[in-house]
């Protein structure tokens, strides 16, 4: 086992993962699609909400490197982690992640009930993935990308808005784009290697690759059909979300380049956050869904 090298606060930061917290910024869409983005006191539920998501998803990590430490040792990146490499033990790592679950129910119940019963359920869906429902083929992708659907839920409820089924299915198909591009370049990292994780060697970069085709397309026809929707332009009163395809597109394909050409995508959020294009592609995005649905109605 590497000898820590690592003070015990930044083996903490490190443990917690913030930069995960990015995964988050999905509760905030039902504020942004519903028209309710300039409402102060809506704005600040949405904000708490994330909070308490990030606290949560914090928790899960923490209870998911105990789970997988030996897993994690024989990992040539994850051994890095602090409960794999010894520098936080797995009983600190235990009761940091149970104090941290109970933080984000408690804060969650202080936003409204349903956010901490949809709190409760994206908990209790993460611990039943950690301890075996990642084993099972399909399934485990469709987990992670229903922890999206969740935060999203979430979110609406903070605000008090229904959420709209144009999100849930443009969210659900994104999340499970990223979860199959996932599974292919942990697959495509092996090179031949003996893998650590059971559930890569139910899957191949054929199967994979068909998988990411369907959801690919189906992420676009979907959000086409959403910008072009009558629902647009009845419940928000604009007519333009159609102008901010051309940001989708460029993202899903130079996402699509990164992980073709260059090999990447095993680690969706260091992609999103170290790929200029594809941040650019997202504000500009973000902005322009702002124009259409704020300004230019």
């Amino acid at each position: 086992m590497p000898e820590p090298s690592r003070s015990k606060a930044v083996a903490f930061l490190a443990a917690i993962r913030p930069r995960q917290w990015v995964k988050n910024v999905f509760i905030f869409a039902p504020l942004v699609f519903a028209g309710r983005l300039l409402d102060p006191h809506a704005a600040l539920l949405a904000v708490l909400t994330f909070a308490a998501f990030c606290i949560l998803s914090s928790a899960v990590y923490l209870a998911n490197d105990v789970r997988d430490r030996e897993a994690d040792r024989r990992h040539p990146v994850k051994c890095r982690r602090p409960v794999a490499a010894g520098e936080i033990s797995p009983v600190e790592a235990s009761a940091a992640s149970v104090l941290f679950a109970v933080a984000a129910l408690g804060l969650s119940y202080r936003i409204g009930p349903g956010v901490a019963a949809v709190a409760a359920v994206y908990l209790a869906m993460n611990v039943a993935y950690s301890f075996g429902l990642k084993r099972v083929v399909i399934l485990d992708v469709m987990i992670v990308a229903s922890g999206f659907l969740l935060r999203a839920w979430a979110g609406a409820l903070a605000v008090d808005v229904a959420i709209s089924h144009w999100l849930v299915l443009c969210t659900g198909l994104l999340a499970l784009f990223l979860g199959f591009v996932k599974r292919r370049q942990e697959i495509a990292t092996l090179a031949g290697g003996v893998s650590t994780r059971p559930i890569l060697r139910e899957y191949s970069l054929p199967f994979l690759d068909q998988m990411i085709g369907i959801v690919t397309g189906a992420t676009v026809v979907a959000y086409a059909l959403y910008a072009f929707s009558p629902e647009i332009a009845q419940k928000l009163g604009t007519q333009h979300m159609g102008l901010t395809i051309p940001f989708v597109l460029f993202g899903i394909f130079r996402y699509l380049y990164l992980v073709h050409q260059r090999g990447e995508g095993e680690n969706p959020t260091a992609l999103f956050l170290n790929d200029r294009p594809l941040l650019a592609a997202v504000a500009f995005w973000a902005a322009s869904v702002v124009v259409a649905l704020y300004i230019w109605r």
